[in-house]
């Protein structure tokens, strides 16, 4: 019997994160993948400022920036009839418009960046590994039984072909959209998977003649009659500027998946591309389904789902590695303080209470994303016929000079300008609230959306919302986000002048406890100045106020102005967030 405190069953983003997490945290940690190494291909490739937080965090920001493609080059999201041919409309996408730069710009100290699955997994299990975390490939999760104290897993090993059983404190399903964790444990699911088909073909070529003058992640070719439907939309996508690229183009999940061979694949690239003398190397062709589904909840007893395993869904809006990653921040840091004694069982409830709502909302999000192509189409004149060759006559009349095609230009910008809910969704990426046992409400209002909740970052101090970003300044008048004297494993004490009460507070209660918990006082010539007063600006309480922030980087607990009681109050507002016996 082997033994550890935490199995993770699976590699991705979730697994990996997972991994990488509990092992910086001193967690022991068996990770299996019944794979004999991580992604192969690109799949997952948006990476929101939320995920760069969490590589933050793990120290690892730098490494990922190293293999990725940065925000200035993402965002030209075009719609032509191919990549050498006739261009239809832009998008400015990712924050890269000027307009919505600063909006990224303020809300993180790190950027939105394009890394490849293949890339960033080897980051994640290497930073696992190499703090603790034990991995194991070729082992491959059979079935688990759970007991009051522990889970008895069977796995099998496929190179030597013997069956181990695996005792475990706690066991995680990171083990994607088919997950057999999930299934096991009775995971009760909404929604449907197999709602579409669709073919994902990575070639190698040299296309920097057609993209390099606007660069982007996503181009959408119109190409009526080319595949299902007739509508023929296929998108090519950049995998590494500007040489390597990912197509994928739709059949009927009504019919068999097709076999695609290198021919087709070719055949393709070559028709999207527009340009049939660019040679072209088919690195691995794969057909897929799109998802509508995810997980009413996500843990049954000791065992907890995250990923794709409870939120099931397609690549729109890129919400699926920057989720799963964000699953495993939240309850890492739970299962740490669990395992190490500073709190109790109940901490763990809040996984599945602050979770699981974010799995529905993504899960809505991107598929609701794919019907908000429908006003490009008809702008287009795609919708009002079946037939091809109508369909692109309706597509020329776009430079016809009279009024009818005017209206049609007008349509067509608007309905592309829409898509900013996908492809700007800042909002949906970084506004998050938690409603938990592990979240104190402080009696206030949520304060009403100054801009739409989706497009636009809000930051907030209100319990459940995650610490704003601000640059302040150390006492050698280097710049420091708040971000960066948070998280790490610890609780936080957050404070002004007037405020030294609760950072004294922190430091008996650690002493006393033994939990990680830290106080700063943010004032001149204090641990950090605000020469700018943006913190002033943002803290949303008095300035010997108290906020108290968890190690994910999100707001427990909060008093609005100085307090006699502080140490009283602060020991309260801990333990009840830990679970902890009053």
């Amino acid at each position: 019997m082997i033994e550890t405190d935490v199995l993770i069953v699976g590699t991705g983003p979730a697994g990996g994160a997972m991994a990488a997490l509990l092992a910086t945290y001193g967690v022991k940690a068996l990770v299996i993948t019944k794979w004999n190494w991580t992604c192969r291909t690109p799949r997952a490739h948006i990476t929101n400022q939320r995920a760069m937080e969490v590589f933050r965090d793990l120290g690892i920001e730098n490494t990922v920036n190293e293999k990725r493609t940065a925000q200035q080059y993402m965002g030209n999201n075009v719609f032509c009839t191919s990549l050498a041919g006739e261009e239809l409309g832009r998008l400015l996408t990712w924050g890269t418009h000027p307009q919505r730069k600063a909006d990224y710009t303020l809300a993180s100290p790190t950027s939105i960046c394009d890394i490849p699955q293949n890339l960033l997994e080897p980051i994640l299990v290497d930073t696992a590994a190499s703090r603790g975390a034990t991995v194991m490939f070729n082992w491959e999760y059979q079935s688990l039984q759970q007991d009051a104290d522990g889970v008895t897993v069977e796995v099998r090993d496929y190179v030597s072909g013997v069956t181990h059983m695996i005792r475990a404190k706690y066991v995680i399903g990171a083990d994607g959209g088919r997950s057999k964790v999930a299934e096991d444990i009775g995971l009760p699911m909404e929604g449907k998977m197999g709602v579409a088909g669709s073919m994902n073909i990575v070639f190698e070529a040299d296309l920097s003649r057609y993209v390099a003058h606007r660069p982007s992640v996503l181009y959408w070719v119109m190409q009526p009659g080319s595949d299902v439907g007739g509508i023929g939309m296929g998108l090519v996508r950049m995998v590494r500027p500007w040489s390597e690229w990912l197509i994928v183009w739709g059949y009927d999940i009504n019919e068999p998946a097709p076999t695609v061979s290198d021919e087709m694949a070719t055949e393709i690239a070559h028709k999207l591309i527009g340009d049939h003398t660019i040679p072209i190397k088919i690195k691995s062709t794969s057909v897929w389904t799109v998802n509508d589904m995810y997980a009413r909840e996500n843990t049954r007893g000791r065992v907890f789902c995250m990923g794709d395993a409870v939120h099931r869904h397609p690549p729109s809006n890129g919400l699926g590695s920057n989720t799963s990653i964000q699953d495993a921040w939240n309850l890492a840091w739970k299962l740490a303080y669990v395992l190490q004694g500073h709190a109790g069982g109940s901490l763990l409830e809040s996984y599945d209470a602050e979770r699981s709502p974010i799995a529905k909302q993504i899960v809505t999000r991107a598929n609701q994303s794919i019907s908000e192509f429908g006003p490009i189409f008809d702008a287009l004149g795609l919708l009002s016929t079946t037939e091809p060759e109508a369909m692109k006559a309706n597509m020329a009349k776009l430079k016809d000079n009279d009024p009818a095609a005017m209206r049609q230009r007008e349509a067509l910008r608007k309905a592309i300008e829409f898509k900013s809910f996908e492809f700007n969704c800042h909002g949906v990426e970084l506004n998050q609230r938690y409603h938990s046992n592990a979240i104190i409400a402080d009696g206030s209002a949520p304060a009403p959306w100054q801009r739409d909740k989706e497009l636009y970052y809000q930051p907030s101090t209100r319990p459940g919302a995650h610490l704003p970003h601000v640059w302040v300044y150390d006492s050698n008048h280097r710049e420091v986000s708040t971000l960066d004297i948070v998280g790490k494993g610890k609780f936080t004490v957050l404070t002004g002048i007037g405020g030294e009460a609760w950072v004294e507070a922190a430091r008996v209660i650690a002493a006393e406890t033994g939990v990680a918990l830290v106080g700063h006082v943010i004032g001149p010539s204090r641990d950090y100045s605000d020469f700018t007063g943006d913190w002033a600006r943002t803290r949303e309480i008095e300035e010997g106020g108290c906020l108290l922030i968890r190690p994910d980087q999100f707001i427990a607990y909060r008093h609005f102005g100085p307090e006699r009681e502080a140490e009283r109050l602060l020991r309260a507002a801990l333990t009840r967030v830990l679970g902890l016996p009053n």
